[in-house]
């Protein structure tokens, strides 16, 4: 009985040595077929295998230095991998299905814009490049499951400070081959974390259906949070802005299918912005096109059945945020500091009732500031309400504006204006009442260096401010109603509301001055 277990077991060890031999011989083979085979199914790109190990015992086989190369532009190389094990997924055998679970190792993507111009150059789509045919070629059994561990993604854009970087990239997916599950509508579960520059976080938990058609289903909860706003500086420069900090943050549910499109954000927070538009000839057209584009994407989804874009509550914290007139001579900024602001139940389905926006914050650093809006369900065009009130605003901090639009400065003055504005059905009706207090505007040691007739004007504005005083409350009003047909009724909500804002906001600053110009003429 011992001679016969020695036997078997010398045979056995005979048997796996000759298979590792055999192994170890058609390892170089076996590299080159499958490295011929993936490149045989891709389009425009390149694969290379540095190594390639196979394994009798468990059918499995390592792939070691994987790489992928653009071919219009191979260096960088867009993919690397260290190490790929593809083998046989023992568990799903006991479901009478033979599938495979493949693990990767710090994969790195790298792309950068030459890569992309590259895309938009080539009219093959990107899914008919051949990526996951050449991935199915390494290993001849269908993938069921996924694992990648410590993986990194690197985009660099031209002008970037720096390039936008996921590291620590931990992916698990699971039953792709709906094995273990009843076709249902989700079946494969999905679960993705990774660290985006570094601090901030993302995490996704949910569920996909990899086989249906026309294209793949998921389903999931995504959350982010502490993610550096200043990545998007260069892009957001292109369009006039200028975005120097901050960071944003938020969580909410995804659903994405042929049949239905979800987005439904339960939070979303933006901490410390601090953001300029810069309003010039050469940025007026880029913001047109992508305020079309926007307008244009808003109105095909607006309403439109199984497509729900909701956000029911957006936050910001001490945000500073202005406007900087480089049109203007002189050039001026206007601002508003330490803002806070919530926006609830915004969403593009009338269904889902009325959505609000509250607003506080300091305009010019000194002026504080209260808006409130309430935007109703849109049925023929914008419809919503806008309160405004902006108290004690240091007027001496706006004399690049008076002097680009009034041609006059002050030496001192407080400056405060209250709004109502309802829009509806293709028209405004409300008003702006601005209160001008302590105005003086000459003063021979500011104004020495004037000319005559400009000293002339601003001490018009000097007496105008007293002949237009509130004696009891030691104030200049003025009442502008605010009422006829919207400019542009088709336009968007937004656009809307901010066309109306910057129109008030000017027609409420300078009747006073425009006075004191009929006075003197």
């Amino acid at each position: 009985m011992r001679r016969r277990w020695k036997w078997l077991l010398g045979a056995l060890a005979v048997v796996l040595a000759i298979a590792y031999v055999i192994a170890f011989l058609i390892d170089e083979p076996l590299r080159r077929m499958t490295e011929r085979q993936m490149n045989a199914r891709m389009k425009g790109y390149t694969a290379r295998i540095g190594r390639l190990n196979f394994h009798p015992i468990g059918f499995a086989v390592d792939l070691h230095d994987l790489v992928f190369v653009q071919d219009a532009h191979p260096d960088p190389p867009v993919l690397r991998v260290p190490q790929l094990t593809a083998s046989v997924q023992w568990g799903a055998l006991v479901h009478r299905r033979v599938v495979a679970d493949f693990q990767v190792w710090a994969p790195a993507i790298y792309v950068d814009h030459t890569h992309l111009a590259r895309e938009l150059e080539d009219p093959t789509p990107v899914k008919e490049h051949g990526w996951q045919e050449a991935l199915q070629a390494i290993y001849p059994l269908k993938l069921n499951e996924l694992r990648i561990r410590n993986g990194s993604v690197t985009y660099v854009d031209t002008g970037q400070i720096r390039p936008l970087t996921l590291r620590r990239i931990e992916v698990v997916v699971n039953d792709v081959r709906n094995v273990r599950s009843a076709p249902d509508v989700y079946p494969s579960p999905v679960r993705i974390e990774a660290t985006i520059f570094d601090e901030g976080r993302l995490q996704i938990e949910g569920q996909a259906d990899f086989l249906r058609v026309p294209y793949a289903g998921v389903k999931g909860h995504i959350a982010l949070e502490r993610v550096a706003l200043d990545y998007f500086g260069p892009i957001a420069a292109r369009y006039g802005f200028t975005l120097t900090a901050g960071t944003f943050g938020g969580k909410g549910n995804v659903e994405y299918a042929p049949e239905v499109k979800i987005v439904d954000l339960e939070e979303v927070r933006v901490d410390g912005l601090e953001a300029d538009y810069a309003y010039h000839k050469r940025t007026v057209e880029p913001v047109k096109q992508a305020a079309k584009a926007t307008a244009q994407a808003a109105t095909e989804v607006s309403n439109k059945p199984g497509v729900l874009l909701k956000a029911r509550r957006v936050s910001a914290s001490g945000a500073t945020v202005g406007f900087v007139n480089e049109q203007a001579a002189p050039h001026y900024r206007v601002f508003l500091a330490n803002t806070d602001l919530v926006m609830e139940n915004f969403s593009n389905q009338r269904t889902e009732g009325t959505a609000t926006a509250k607003l506080t914050g300091r305009f010019m650093g000194s002026g504080a500031t209260a808006v409130k809006a309430t935007f109703r369900p849109e049925l023929t065009g914008p419809d919503f309400d806008l309160d405004v009130r902006i108290e004690n605003t240091d007027l001496k901090a706006m004399n690049d504006l008076l002097r680009a639009h009034a041609k006059v400065d002050v030496v001192s003055g407080v400056f405060s204006v209250y709004s109502e504005l309802h829009v509806k059905n293709g028209r405004v009706e409300g008003y702006v009442k601005p209160l001008f207090r302590d105005l003086t505007g000459y003063s021979p040691g500011q104004d020495e260096d004037k000319s005559f007739g400009q000293k002339l004007k601003e001490k018009a504005v000097d007496v105008l401010g007293k002949v237009l005083k509130n004696r009891p409350r030691e104030e200049v009003a003025t009442v502008i109603p605010v009422s006829g047909p919207l400019e542009n009724p088709k336009a968007s909500t937004w656009e809307t509301l901010i066309g109306l804002v910057r129109n008030a906001f000017i027609k409420a600053i300078l009747p006073g001055f425009e006075r004191e110009r009929a006075i003197r003429r």
